[in-house]
């Protein structure tokens, strides 16, 4: 008789997490409880002490010298972890950058309708890219696009603060503007 394949590697995951029980084949062990101080004792001395309270005894840490036990209820202890790590993830910060595009020869509406854009970016937190591209010759307008650059960062300086001063990449001159702490809405 075949087991199918995912029954296999269910319970491969579940010996990978932790070994509970009858799993743990080291001689000695560190008990930790919320009630009494960390103790050594012989593995088998925990798991009766786990079964007599109706719950499990769950490895820890296994690279521990001795490793480190647990009595527990195994489900509710799995519940738990999964929480804090959702909890973790949510309070990680997510950096949002925004690009803005320019020309080297970028017009003075043109200009006016991206520092709306890029206002507007930094006020709710995200950092703002700010390039000029330089296509075929425009290459030779390099003065131009750090003026327009330089411009763009004073102009916005009640938003944000300028991260790196212009530098010309290949065909791209970028800045990077981090927002204002005080300015979110």
């Amino acid at each position: 008789m075949r087991r199918p394949k995912n029954d296999y590697r269910r319970r491969q995951n579940t010996e990978a997490e932790h070994r509970i029980n009858e799993r743990i084949r080291v001689p000695q062990i560190r008990l930790v409880r919320e009630s009494a101080e960390s103790e050594i004792m012989d593995t088998k001395e925990a798991l009766a002490l786990a079964e007599s309270e109706g719950l499990d005894l769950v490895e820890i840490s296994p690279n521990a010298k001795p490793p480190v036990c647990k009595i527990v209820d195994y489900k509710k202890f799995l519940y738990n972890q999964k929480k804090k790590q959702k909890e973790l993830k949510s309070k990680q910060s997510k950096v949002v950058i925004k690009e803005i595009r320019f020309g080297p020869n970028t017009e003075e509406h043109d200009f006016n309708f991206k520092l709306e854009h890029a206002k507007k970016f930094l006020s709710e937190g995200a950092k703002v890219k700010a390039f000029v591209f330089f296509r075929g010759r425009t290459i030779v307008f390099k003065d131009r696009g750090e003026i327009l650059l330089l411009r763009f960062a004073q102009e916005l300086s009640d938003y944000g603060v300028l991260e790196q001063m212009p530098k010309l990449e290949g065909k791209r001159m970028t800045i990077m503007i981090n927002p204002k702490k005080d300015i979110k809405k």
